[in-house]
């Protein structure tokens, strides 16, 4: 699924919920089952461009299988460094170090282990010029069982989207099925927005059970909640977890992946 428009600006903050919520369209999104997304004994193998991406695009669903004892794994592309640019509190390299731990810890509450982590420790920011790396270790995990999660191709971050077209890459290779959560779509996006393949979107619900595990894994990530020290607002603003703790997460699927 190429990207659908040149990226787009993030910044402010985005669009507010209330508008998403009274929008009939997205009351009108298909809903899709856990044993649809992720078949019979396939693995789930969600590719998160940094710290945080895997909770906020499939935290949920993580926890969901985990429930049934059947463990995601985790590529996770970056060690998130640059979140932070400029900040006396941290360097990139004491920044990397703190939101492994994060994604550790949120992780765990999802019942999920380090051991089911793969680290590439591509420079944040810099995936697109690093796609071979990501093909190439994608190509050495996948099965063509596998269900590959991906941040969208067309989600306004420049990271995000290099890291679902490499996913897309690697899955067509391996001949698996590949899936894409928007994250930062839901803040430049507008209702009906014509950049949006809406009519891909699916939603699978998640139990106030699974949605409060996965409210936990996203609080592990304290580096993105705090302030920064310079005056500027939290990574994950108030009004972004808004939009990424609804009691459903939305993928954008191929035709033939979901029957």
């Amino acid at each position: 699924m190429a990207a659908v428009a040149p990226q787009p600006r993030i910044s402010g903050e985005g669009t507010p919920e209330r508008d998403w919520q009274g929008w009939d369209g997205l009351r009108r999104v298909p809903r899709v089952y856990l044993r649809q997304v992720v078949p019979g004994a396939g693995r789930l193998v969600v590719v998160a461009p940094h710290p945080d991406d895997e909770v906020l695009a499939a935290g949920g669903l993580i926890a969901m299988l985990a429930q049934r004892n059947r463990p995601a794994w985790i590529v996770a592309v970056t060690d998130g460094g640059a979140s932070h640019p400029r900040s006396v509190r941290w360097t990139p390299d004491q920044l990397a170090r703190i939101r492994q731990r994060e994604s550790a810890i949120g992780l765990r509450v999802l019942g999920l282990n380090e051991d089911r982590v793969l680290r590439l420790r591509i420079p944040d920011g810099q995936v697109g010029s690093h796609t071979a790396t990501l093909v190439a270790a994608l190509q050495a995990l996948l099965l063509p069982a596998d269900v590959v999660v991906s941040t969208w191709s067309g989600d306004g971050h420049p990271d995000h989207e290099a890291t679902a077209i490499a996913a897309a890459e690697a899955c067509a290779s391996v001949r698996c099925t590949h899936l894409q959560a928007p994250v930062w779509m839901w803040h430049w996006a507008s209702p009906g927005d014509e950049r949006v393949p809406w009519g891909s979107l699916r939603r699978i619900e998640l139990s106030p059970k699974m949605l409060a595990r996965k409210r936990r894994a996203i609080d592990a990530h304290t580096t993105q909640l705090i302030p920064h020290e310079a005056g500027l607002p939290p990574i994950l603003t108030v009004d972004m977890l808004k939009r990424l703790l609804r009691p459903s997460e939305y993928l954008f699927v191929p035709d033939v992946a979901i029957r």
